[in-house]
């Protein structure tokens, strides 16, 4: 394996976009007064209690410059990324709704056949949404509604915890961004297999704390659940499985259409790994859920802190502890 030079890759990690752009989740939900509030901040969805399981609630938009330069697959993304959440608190979706901007309808149509090429292979009906055809410029979001029968949350790591990593490497980077997409050309009969996976471990209480690894790469997902839970978590990035021809720091950064992080009690950890590597999905332990607050990475020999929440906090959410 190729030398790694831990302190240089945690400054790296550590000033990365994909990071500093969830701190704008914090100042929005300060804004709004979300802290604090009955139904938690900082989870993939809301979780909104029904009955003996929850409804799940979220959306998605997308950076201009992304819909502007592969229309297609932002629209397949709109669909696909609000599932991804949905499964990643244990939950199976129900039905997506959209809101689309566009200079015309020639402009918006590549959106439009994304959508639709998505909703068919996941399986998911896109029943409404917003439209504005008029405009001067491409925008693109999508919200979900889905189901729970037992919650995955970002709340639940605990100290002593097992840190899994699940990825589907079955793709390929769709360039110029860090997109690893494996999605697209796959079986929708395995897609819709696969995203099973999350609720049948939460349901088999193999797990009580998972998140979709986001525009945050594995680094910036695990600073969020870290802090979500009141743990630290230290990564050694020599277990990392990586897909051939693929970096390590490139790795770290990459926003895969498959791809979680669970806390697991250690005597889980392997029933939990073997749901997904049945299925032919990359899965490992690459970590640990300390008590603390400091987010690091590890060769196993060298050691180095990315972030320290409790000193510099990313999202500045938490839930109530009379509504957990």
């Amino acid at each position: 394996m190729v030398a790694i030079d831990i302190k240089s890759l945690t400054v790296r990690l550590a000033e990365s976009n994909g990071i500093a752009a969830k701190a704008d989740i914090g100042a929005v939900a300060a804004s709004l007064g979300l802290a604090g509030q009955p139904v938690a901040v900082g989870d993939d969805c809301a979780a909104l209690q029904d009955g003996d399981g929850y409804l799940l609630f979220a959306i998605e938009g997308f950076m201009n410059e992304f819909v502007a330069a592969d229309p297609w697959f932002a629209g397949w993304c709109s669909v696909m990324v609000n599932i991804s959440d949905v499964a990643s608190m244990g939950g199976r979706p129900i039905a997506v709704v959209d809101a689309v901007w566009a200079d015309g309808e020639r402009s918006v149509a590549p959106v439009l056949e994304g959508m639709r090429a998505a909703a068919g292979a996941f399986g998911v009906p896109i029943v409404g949404g917003h439209t504005n055809i008029r405009t001067d410029r491409s925008q693109l979001s999508a919200a979900i509604l889905g189901r729970a029968k037992k919650l995955l949350t970002s709340f639940d790591a605990k100290a002593g915890d097992v840190l899994i990593a699940a990825v589907d490497h079955r793709g390929r980077y769709r360039e110029p961004f860090n997109n690893w997409e494996a999605a697209t050309d796959a079986p929708p009969q395995r897609l819709r297999g696969d995203l099973e996976i999350l609720p049948q471990i939460a349901e088999a209480g193999l797990a009580l704390a998972a998140k979709d690894i986001s525009q945050g790469g594995i680094i910036g997902t695990a600073i969020m659940l870290a802090e979500c839970s009141g743990v630290g978590i230290e990564i050694d990035v020599s277990t990392i499985p990586l897909p051939a021809e693929v970096t390590l720091e490139r790795w770290l950064a990459t926003f895969p259409s498959f791809g979680y992080l669970l806390s697991v009690a250690p005597g889980k950890a392997e029933g939990a790994i073997r749901r997904f590597t049945e299925r032919g999905i990359s899965a490992a332990a690459i970590g640990k859920v300390l008590a603390g607050s400091e987010v690091a990475i590890t060769d196993g020999t060298e050691r180095a802190v990315i972030r320290d929440h409790a000193e510099t906090p990313l999202l500045k959410l938490g839930r109530r502890e009379d509504a957990a």
